[in-house]
């Protein structure tokens, strides 16, 4: 497994976002508009599609 770094940036007075590399947005097939669910573990942030 490659490690990405990538900075936070602010997005609005309290979101901010990351960019997902082009690889993983390929291996897992996440689509424009694709509604997700992020939740947290630990210290760690979990993305899954919304409909699973």
């Amino acid at each position: 497994m490659e490690k990405y770094i990538r900075k936070v940036t602010r997005v609005g007075k309290r979101s901010l976002s990351i960019n997902i590399p082009a690889e993983i947005v390929d291996q897992l097939k996440i689509r424009e508009k694709q509604k997700l669910t992020i939740t947290t573990k630990g210290r760690s942030i979990v993305i899954r599609d919304w409909k699973k």
